[in-house]
């Protein structure tokens, strides 16, 4: 059966006759149709738009979150702390550093670095797997504020422990390239819910509900921005923030701001809101330190309170989230006022928002700051940190040493460093003077009537610095300062090539001295050695070379000690002519000073060494003659505790121990009664042996019985400083030895020991004989058994009973002898006392002849004058001149 279907044909009607218009009529509109035409090439441009940038960088987006973000994960620490019995440290500060150390205040099952326990009079101390230790930990008693005992728990367990090492302190990470980022890592789960809360209230509430943009309150901002004609508001949210650090410039144009919107709504996409806020937390910048910047909450937390950051209060973490909107400006070191207040406003949001009752927030509001100590620069060693990066590098790679999150255990002592940190400062603002002082001048002006005289200071240079400290007897270096300041300058001068000076001095005389286990007894150089200190011609080889003494002073014949002791430069010449300069030259390359030659120039430091390189050439002195590499890294650790890498110093004989402590003997005399009288003076006083340098430069170089310092102060464009290391490098050694010895670690310098076959004696002041009864103004001097004189001050003086009685005739020394018996001191008493060498004067009147007596002052003890006490300690001749302090 067919249907049939009628189609309904369009009819015109009247009304469209009448000039109407149907619906199909605007589609025949050009008008309509362009409009529409646009409409739709605009919406393909704008999602093609859309879509190329959504996959640019969607793109970005996923090769970033592949890999590694923060690629600086490996971690430096110093040196592990010891506490001892008997120690003043009270409970407190040992748990302030074990907090610092990111140990927990008590055990939650995780292992991690370590927790602890805090008992009424006790700490218990528990490491975990990631700890630098074994896992056993140790119970400290205390008495006050003092280490009563420590016991052993674990595998010791009941054991009396002499000390228990603390975790080593976290120095830093390795920054980032060149921007010198400090970043400690965190995650979402470390985090204090205190300091989230804080950040979500004071930056973005709705942090947890939004998709990544708020836009009620973008548009808020943007219509503040328009009424301030500036841009005053950002309307960012958190993950907007992380999108602009993360892949855009700070800059602030509608462009950025549209893509920094699409990459927030990509993270919203990929990430959860914890990977979200983790990120945040790591990358935030929160401020400057030196030349670095501190990134993230953990490195803010250890840099302004100096504790983990899940050991923060809530005051503290109300002052790191007030930071984020102007670290500089809002500094609570540099502006403590605008920071209270800024912490003040994070509280009361998160009063508002709930997160805290209003109680709580008006008890934060009345804590004050409790910052910890500034941080100087050189405190957070930069040029240490960028040394132990290079080593670690060069033996791990950078790829790993990073990638792996390594661990680097070093041997830097954080308290030594600060006051070498310290020393430095206020050493440095007394180098500036002097030469302000030198730089200073007065010109004339004008002339006539009218001229008139203006004081003007010559521009040049600034001076610059480097301090090495180290254990002289294993090599670990303990603190370093390569220069005044890591922002100005990064050059590291603390391996920085430069003219010894005189600080090599000591090098001449040791190989004189050496020849008593070389050579035969009766021939060999001793501390009482004549040595002629008179204008002199040295020729060697075609080339003439005339040294001069400071000042054009000469002293004739002169011991080998008073030589040094006033760092006479033709007599130190002369020796080394003696001795050979080959073997002197063998004797300093052996010793780790590369450079030198076999000159006469060499004797007075004309070739270059590093400061770090004569730190463990000095260590031949202060070791018992071994010396030892300086070292700067202990062990390298995988994340899970694991040995990567442990290193060990290079130890090698160099100067029998005999040898040794006389050079030992003669720098204490230096100290107490030469050149280096300012460190005297200003106040330290422990038994030190030490040696002034001053060529273009200014040195110093000295030690105690266990810890060693090289000081050196010059200008980067090797102009003459035209300063005494005496007046300059000198000082700033006194300072950081004063702070050092301060410390329990350093605490226990005593007096240098001889080894055996070495014998401290008595000699007359005049002859350099051993003294007698008779003529029993005296000074002592240490020998190698065997070298020491053995002929009286009576059998060499040349005169009969009577004239020494009378005071009648000239006293003939005789050269002293080596065969024989020696007076030996009696037991205990040295050259330099133990607990305090006397002060010395100032050695510009050193070796003033002495002073005789009338005939009834030789009968009854009256005296025209007293003999002058350099001259004495020192044992120079009686025809000495006076020595000025700069011939160093």
């Amino acid at each position: 059966m067919a249907i049939k279907i009628k189609i309904p044909h369009w009819k015109r009607t009247p009304e469209r006759r009448k000039g109407g218009r149907s619906r199909g009529s605007y589609l025949t509109d050009p008008v309509l149709r362009t409009a529409v035409a646009a409409f739709i090439i605009l919406s393909t441009v704008i999602f093609g738009v859309f879509a190329f940038y959504h996959v640019k960088y969607e793109r970005i987006i996923d090769r970033r979150m592949r890999g590694p973000i923060f690629n600086t994960s490996a971690r430096i620490y110093g040196r592990a702390e010891v506490v001892r019995a008997g120690d003043h440290i009270g409970i407190e500060e040992v748990a302030n550093r074990l907090r610092g150390a990111g140990y927990r205040e008590q055990e939650d099952g995780s292992t991690g670095m370590g927790w602890f326990r805090i008992k009424p009079i006790s700490l218990e101390i528990h490491p975990g797997e990631q700890s630098y230790h074994s896992p056993d930990g140790a119970v400290i008693h205390f008495l006050g504020h003092s280490v009563d005992r420590i016991e052993g728990i674990g595998n010791n367990a009941g054991q009396s422990l002499d000390g228990y090492e603390l975790e080593p302190k976290l120095l830093t990470q390795l920054f980032e390239g060149e921007q010198r980022t400090k970043r400690q890592l965190v995650k979402f789960d470390d985090l204090p819910k205190d300091l989230v809360d804080a950040v979500v209230a004071i930056e973005d509430r709705r942090f947890f509900q939004h998709s990544g943009v708020n836009y009620w309150r973008l548009l808020e901002a943007a219509l503040i921005d328009l009424r301030a004609g500036g841009h005053k508001q950002g309307g960012s949210t958190i993950t907007m923030q992380l999108s602009r650090g993360f892949f855009l410039t700070p800059e602030k144009r509608i462009k950025r701001k549209l893509i920094e919107i699409l990459i927030a709504l990509e993270l919203e996409q990929k990430l959860t809101k914890k990977q979200i806020f983790e990120l945040y937390a790591n990358q935030v910048d929160l401020g400057q330190r030196g030349s670095f910047t501190i990134s993230g909450f953990g490195e803010a937390s250890r840099a302004y309170f100096g504790k983990d950051v899940k050991n923060l209060t809530l005051p503290e973490a109300a002052m790191l989230a007030g930071l984020i909107q102007r670290p500089s400006y809002l500094s609570p070191y540099r502006h403590p006022e605008r920071a209270v207040e800024r912490r003040n406003l994070v509280l009361e949001s998160m009063a508002d928002t709930g997160a805290i009752t209003r109680e709580q927030a008006d008890k934060a509001k009345a804590t004050s700051l409790n910052l910890a100590a500034m941080n100087v620069e050189s405190s957070d060693a930069p040029y240490f940190v960028d040394l132990v990066k290079d080593t670690a590098q060069n033996s791990l790679g950078e790829h790993d040493l990073n990638e792996q999150g390594y661990r680097i255990y070093t041997t830097l002592d954080p308290e030594l460093q600060r006051a070498a940190a310290d020393a430095v400062s206020s050493g440095m603002k007394l180098v500036d003077e002097q030469v302000k002082k030198q730089r200073t001048k007065r010109v004339k002006v004008g002339t006539g009537s009218s001229a008139h005289y203006e004081t003007h200071e010559i521009p040049g240079p600034i001076p610059q610095v480097a301090l090495v400290a180290l254990d002289p007897h294993n090599g670990e270096v303990l603190a370093l300062v390569g220069g005044r300041n890591y922002g100005f300058s990064q050059l590291n001068h603390a391996v920085a090539k430069r003219p010894t000076g005189s600080i090599f001095k000591p090098f001449v005389y040791a190989a004189a001295v050496n020849t008593a286990i070389t050579g035969s007894p009766d021939k060999a150089f001793t501390a009482a050695t004549l040595i002629d200190d008179s204008p002199t011609t040295f020729a060697y080889g075609d080339q003439i070379y005339e040294p001069r003494n400071y000042k054009n002073e000469y002293h004739g014949q002169v011991t080998a000690r008073f030589a040094l002791a006033q760092s006479l430069n033709n007599a130190t010449v002369k020796l080394a002519e003696m001795v050979g300069y080959n073997n002197v030259a063998e004797l300093a390359r052996t010793a780790g000073i590369a450079s030198v030659r076999a000159t006469p120039a060499m004797a007075l430091g004309a070739y270059d060494a590093t400061p770090l390189d004569m730190a463990g050439a000095y260590t031949v002195f202060a070791n018992s003659g071994a010396r030892v590499s300086p070292q700067m890294i202990k062990s390298v650790r995988a994340r899970n505790g694991d040995v990567v890498q442990d290193y060990s110093t290079d130890s090698r004989p160099v100067l029998d121990p005999r040898v040794a402590y006389v050079m030992t003997s003669m720098m204490e005399s230096v100290m107490n009664n030469g050149t280096a009288y300012t460190v005297r003076a200003r106040g330290f006083t422990a038994p030190a042996a030490g040696k002034t340098g001053t060529s273009h430069d200014a040195w110093f170089a000295g030690y105690t019985t266990n810890l060693l310092c090289i000081v050196w102060v010059g200008y980067d464009d090797y102009s003459d400083l035209k300063l005494a290391g005496a007046a300059t490098a000198a000082p700033i050694w006194a300072e950081f030895m004063k702070s050092a010895v301060k410390l329990p670690q350093y605490k226990n310098a005593g007096p240098f020991q001889p080894p055996s076959g070495v014998v401290d004696v008595h000699l007359d002041k005049v002859t350099n004989l051993l003294s007698t009864s008779s003529c029993p103004n005296s000074y002592n001097v240490a020998f190698v058994a065997g070298t020491e004189p053995t002929m009286t001050c009576d059998q060499g003086d040349g005169r009969n009973f009577l004239q020494r009685i009378f005071g009648v005739g000239q006293p003939n020394p005789t050269p002293p002898t080596t065969n024989g018996p020696a007076r030996v001191l009696p037991p205990g008493e040295r050259a330099q006392g133990p607990s305090a060498p006397p002060v010395a004067q100032p050695p510009a009147s050193a070796g003033q002849p002495e002073k005789k007596k009338g005939f009834f002052g030789k009968v009854l003890g009256i005296f025209k004058g007293d003999e002058d006490k350099n001259n004495a300690e020192n044992g120079s001749p009686r025809n000495s001149k006076p020595t000025s302090p700069g011939n160093n």
